[in-house]
């Protein structure tokens, strides 16, 4: 009996998996598109829980396999999902048609208060609190912030003196520290003397640390909203007493020493002052209670920290490989501080042309993340196939080979600034470091200012080398980071 139990439930099993991938194929063909056969229910999900490879590597390879698609369908058990191709489609889904493509995809649950945030936020609950948050991140703001950012990286050149081991070996480290303590200065206002040992510094890294549970946990609350919201999943509920507990401690602290500081802080003072959150065409209202300002705070920081320090790494990574370009900045970053006696303003990293090149073209070819989605929730019409997609389809773009497609970007894997030499060339619908269209990062113009505010303190002191360990570079297995695992940066001492 219990053999012919078990038998039964394999049927089953068997049976559900292939009507669930006969029910993928026909949903797709009857919209003119392919499907990618292999694995036509799980997908891309089993590739990622079988082998080694990140999401990124994993997308891009049926990128390539159906580069010549304007999309293809692929399997994600009862989702229908979609990896889109063509540029003009990537423009509709992510600028165009906005208002049917404005989810991320991924549904948090009730109580989540470090997530419940403007990266998983959705809808007009998602656009109150971006637009509340966007003032800290003006061109004014930055400015004022500016001298913050400044002394952390003159800080750290000092702290890597009195710590010379820091130099030799996992670079990434030394630079995740600096962004650490750069973040927490000019965002948050904290400031001691073992900023570089930050308590901070230790979260966003465990916060960013996909383990196993984690990304079962993220792929149930992805695929399987209503499991997640039966189990209550919580992504980052053991962070919360100290994170929490320390944002409300900044808060408390500014209020009573009513100084001005033009950061993040003041801004969460300000909005407490103020009240309820109102939007005024849709009638919303949100309380900013300390807990919702917190999840605001942890996105700044962890998706801060993470993404910046990728960014000063990739863009070190390729001037240690490129010695003539490596040149070019440090000539230029040498004339700045000349020109100013040995200081940095915000105007002089605004003026060096050369480094903004470079960046452009590292973050082209090491994007901090490999691949964006979108969760459709209005029936639409891509224009490019005329395909249609229905509400609760998602989407995705491969950036990373996107950034890489010779058709976009002749010789791909040669680092070249000058394709940057225009302003257009960051306009292009396939550039996409930092996202795109009205999800565009938030903190953009903070993370570029404070990635090259680091680049240059690095550059003027040190000169870089690229050590690849092996014949090609591998990458780690993460659902959402571009990081090469065999890359280290060797910093060698100027004479200045």
């Amino acid at each position: 009996m219990f053999v012919q139990i078990i038998l039964l439930i394999f049927i089953v099993f068997l049976f559900l998996i292939y009507t669930t991938g006969k029910h993928n194929e026909n949903y797709w063909k009857k919209r003119g598109v392919k499907l990618h056969k292999k694995n036509k229910v799980t997908g891309l999900s089993w590739d990622f829980f079988t082998t080694d490879k990140p999401v990124f590597q994993i997308i891009g390879d049926l990128y390539k396999e159906y580069r010549e698609e304007p999309a293809v369908g692929f399997g994600n058990f009862l989702t229908p999902s979609l990896l889109v191709n063509d540029a003009t489609n990537i423009q509709h889904i992510f600028q165009t048609d906005f208002q049917s493509f404005n989810h991320r995809g991924f549904e948090i649950n009730e109580g989540d208060h470090l997530a419940d945030n403007i990266l998983f936020m959705n809808g007009n609950r998602w656009k109150l609190v971006r637009q509340s948050m966007t003032p800290i991140f003006t061109s004014t703001k930055l400015k004022q912030m500016f001298h913050i950012m400044d002394k952390s990286g003159r800080d750290f050149i000092t702290y890597l003196k009195d710590n010379p081991e820091r130099l030799y070996g996992n670079a990434i480290d030394s630079i995740s520290t600096f962004c650490c303590a750069a973040i927490g200065a000019a965002v948050f206002g904290v400031e001691s003397e073992s900023v570089f040992e930050s308590p901070f510094l230790d979260v966003a890294k465990r916060a960013m640390k996909f383990s196993v549970t984690m990304n079962i946990k993220a792929l149930i609350m992805n695929v399987f909203p209503w499991l997640s919201k039966k189990l209550n999943f919580k992504l980052f509920s053991e962070h919360e007493d100290f994170f929490i507990g320390a944002v409300k401690r900044i808060i408390r602290q500014r209020e009573q020493d009513k100084v001005q500081k033009h950061d993040f802080a003041d801004m969460c003072v300000s909005l407490q002052r103020n009240g309820t959150l109102k939007d005024r065409d849709t009638g919303l209202e949100l309380e900013p209670t300390d807990e919702l300002l917190s999840g605001q705070a942890f996105f700044f920081f962890t998706a801060g920290v993470d993404p910046s320090a990728a960014a000063i790494f990739g863009c070190l990574l390729e001037l240690g490989r490129n010695p003539e370009h490596l040149k070019k900045v440090h000539n230029e970053i040498d004339t700045a501080f000349e020109k100013l006696n040995g200081n940095l303003s915000y105007e002089s990293v605004m003026e060096m042309e050369y480094l903004e090149k470079v960046l452009c073209e590292s973050l082209r070819m090491w994007p901090p993340i490999g691949v964006l989605n979108r969760q459709c929730v209005a029936d639409t019409v891509l224009p490019v196939g005329n395909i249609k997609i229905d509400k609760d389809t998602k989407v995705y773009a491969a950036v990373y080979e996107l950034h890489h497609d010779p058709k976009y970007y002749p010789n791909p894997e040669v680092f070249d600034p000058e394709r940057f030499s225009s302003t257009s060339a960051q306009d292009s619908n396939v550039y996409m470091p930092f996202g795109k269209g009205n999800r565009l990062c938030v903190g953009m113009r903070f993370a570029r200012l404070q990635v090259k505010t680091g680049l240059i303190h690095f550059l003027r002191n040190f000169t870089v080398k690229t050590k690849i360990d092996g014949d090609r570079i591998r990458f780690k297995k993460d659902p959402v980071q571009v990081r090469p695992v065999n890359v280290d940066i060797e910093f060698i001492w100027r004479n200045i």
